[in-house]
């Protein structure tokens, strides 16, 4: 028998079919513009991010893959540069063409739904990286090829150079086939500089619940890339998908210093589009009267400079 992994507190995203029959007729019902999508960077800049070694950076792909560039190290979360998901068409190109990428050092992977673990682009990647993956994981990965890869529970930590990688709960679900649903686990990242004292907090993919407090006792992340989308309709997808509103109440259970919003405008996962995901965050951070320059909401491709 395969290890079952599972949420904190026993929680189930196990939906019925009626839920999904349920689902399916209310999206046939709805109308939405699919017309209008999340910008792109007017400026990408390649060429600095293939030559920078000394300069931390982030730069939003899409979705949930960033390039980090910390410590002299080359890192990219949930690299997935697919045109399609299902029989969804991608919404919007990916920020960087993935042969303009630097050498990876590592890839750091969140579960393996195939929104977040896209095993054609990875073959793509070049350098010779280290895989961080989930437990459960890394069978696939060795049979896939992949034989620099290190497995992680939740609080499990790595050192690469100076840089500490730490697993940390989410609360999720995985299945790539029709077999294998949660046998591996899900998480987030949080990549520390230890000399430089910067640190970033890729969140993956998760509903709210109570771990944002229990990271935010055990790190000091300043920088937090969160999901936002693909939360609707809610009643639905709420264990799963954190929506803008509970986006930001993690970010301050958490006493982040920066926002970066990922998870919206590249796939039609659910039925919220990106432009109102960012329609929703916008409101709801203005609502509670936080500070403009903490929300640093980065267009496809663009870099923000540590």
């Amino acid at each position: 028998m395969k290890k079952r992994y599972e949420n904190l507190d026993g929680i189930s995203n196990i939906k019925s079919a009626a839920d999904m029959l349920k689902w399916n007729k209310e999206r046939r019902a709805k109308k939405k513009d699919l017309k209008s999508q999340i910008p792109l960077a007017e400026k990408i800049e390649i060429a600095a991010l293939m030559e920078n070694k000394t300069k931390n950076s982030i730069t939003w792909i899409g979705h949930s893959t960033f390039l980090i560039q910390i410590g002299g190290l080359n890192i990219i979360t949930d690299p997935v540069w697919a045109g399609r998901m299902g029989m969804q068409k991608r919404l919007t190109p990916p920020g960087i063409p993935i042969q303009e990428l630097p050498e990876i050092d590592i890839v750091c992977i969140s579960h393996g739904h195939y929104d977040h673990l896209h095993f054609p682009t990875i073959k793509k990647l070049q350098g010779n990286p280290v895989f961080y993956v989930p437990e459960g994981l890394g069978t696939l990965f060795k049979r896939k090829g992949f034989n620099n890869v290190a497995e992680a529970g939740w609080w499990q930590s790595f050192d690469h150079k100076g840089i500490n990688f730490s697993f940390v709960p989410a609360q999720h679900w995985t299945r790539r086939s029709l077999r294998d649903t949660n046998t591996s686990h899900w998480g987030g990242w949080v990549i520390e500089d230890e000399q430089g004292g910067e640190s970033v907090y890729f969140v993956g993919d998760t509903g709210y619940f109570r771990g944002f407090k229990d990271i935010s006792e055990k790190f000091c992340p300043q920088y937090v890339l969160m999901p936002i989308g693909a939360y609707e309709p809610e009643w639905f997808m709420k264990v799963s998908h954190i929506n803008p509103e509970d986006a930001i109440k993690a970010f301050l259970e958490l006493k982040g210093k920066f926002f970066i919003p990922m998870h919206y405008g590249a796939y039609r996962l659910a039925d919220d589009t990106g432009p109102e995901a960012l329609e929703r965050l916008n409101k709801e951070w203005g609502r509670r009267q936080l500070p403009g320059e903490q929300l640093k909401t980065l267009k496809i491709g663009e870099t923000m400079w540590l």
